[in-house]
């Protein structure tokens, strides 16, 4: 049957019922199972930050040294805090992601790419590194392979991902993936510059106070 209906209607129109015969989640399903759920758990927050129902659109920014991610929503033309999560485990050191393999998270201005229901990591959402300014030094600098597939994802495992585990990843994807918009923006920074306003030194890259004053 599901072979009849690929040949009648082709792989993209027919992906959603595929991937249901295949046993894989959808996106449907996992709002359905969460749904109400995230919303019972996240409600107070939203209503603590003044939201009376879901943001129109979020930010985020995760910040290494203090090993935590922070979701602001957009209310009235201010950004609003909504919660933040620790990090389950951090991988690699301060300082920019640079090749393939060196499990390093990346520093700099990002969007949310696409959302995965089946992870591996339980559920994940990818970012889009490398961005244009990644690809622009990695060229300058003579690097090719500066590795891609960066997630905020599940669990406890991370090797250049941001890690939440699984409760805290339900919250952000039912957030995210309930926006219309879903390119909202993701910032990692080294640290909390609000704190701390001074820039990591990193003598061998002499980008990256480009990449910290942007």
């Amino acid at each position: 049957m599901a072979l009849a209906l690929l040949l009648k209607y082709g792989m993209s129109l027919y992906a959603p019922v595929l991937t249901k015969i295949s046993g894989a989640k959808t996106m449907e399903d996992v709002e359905t199972a969460l749904l109400d759920k995230v919303w019972q758990q996240l409600q107070p927050n939203l209503s603590a930050a003044g939201f009376e129902t879901w943001p129109e659109d979020l930010y985020y920014i995760a910040y290494k040294e203090e090993q935590k991610l922070e979701a602001y929503g957009l209310l009235h033309g201010e950004w609003k805090l909504i919660k933040a999560y620790p990090f389950t485990v951090m991988s690699g050191k301060i300082g920019p992601k640079l090749k393939e393999g060196d499990r390093q998270i990346p520093e700099g201005l990002y969007k949310i790419e696409y959302f995965n229901p089946n992870s591996s990591y339980y559920l994940s959402m990818k970012i889009d590194y490398p961005s244009a300014f990644d690809q622009r030094v990695a060229k300058a600098d003579g690097r090719t392979d500066i590795g891609s597939d960066i997630f905020i994802h599940g669990k406890a495992v991370s090797i250049g991902c941001v890690a939440v585990g699984d409760a805290a990843i339900e919250e952000l994807f039912m957030l995210s993936s309930r926006l219309e918009a879903k390119t909202h923006q993701v910032l990692i920074v080294p640290w909390d510059f609000r704190v701390k306003p001074e820039f990591p030194i990193i003598d061998e890259l002499p980008w990256v106070e480009e990449l910290y004053e942007n």
